[in-house]
């Protein structure tokens, strides 16, 4: 499983729900998540998309622990199940 794959299918989850999952590049503050998930009633999270069993960098483990602590939701995501939990966490149907 490719993780272009489970990013395309996370867009069309987002945008099923009324959402958008923005691309996020910053270019002054590096290690930032792959996406910015913007839903209905001011909900945000940040997705950093990983292929299956794949790890995340030591800068993007601080920087999603750096946005965990201001109050944000950040979360890494290598799966199909991933997303379904994420989804069903942030907008339960």
């Amino acid at each position: 499983m490719q993780e272009s794959r489970l990013e395309r299918r996370l867009g069309r989850e987002v945008r099923k729900l009324g959402g958008i999952a923005a691309k996020w590049v910053s270019p002054g503050l590096a290690g930032v998540p792959d996406r910015i998930l913007l839903f209905p009633g001011g909900r945000i999270v940040f997705v950093e998309m990983k292929a299956p069993g794949k790890n995340l960098r030591a800068l993007q483990e601080y920087r999603k622990k750096q946005l965990n602590g201001l109050g944000f939701k950040a979360v890494k995501i290598d799966s199909d199940k991933g997303i379904d939990d994420l989804i069903q966490e942030v907008m339960p149907r």
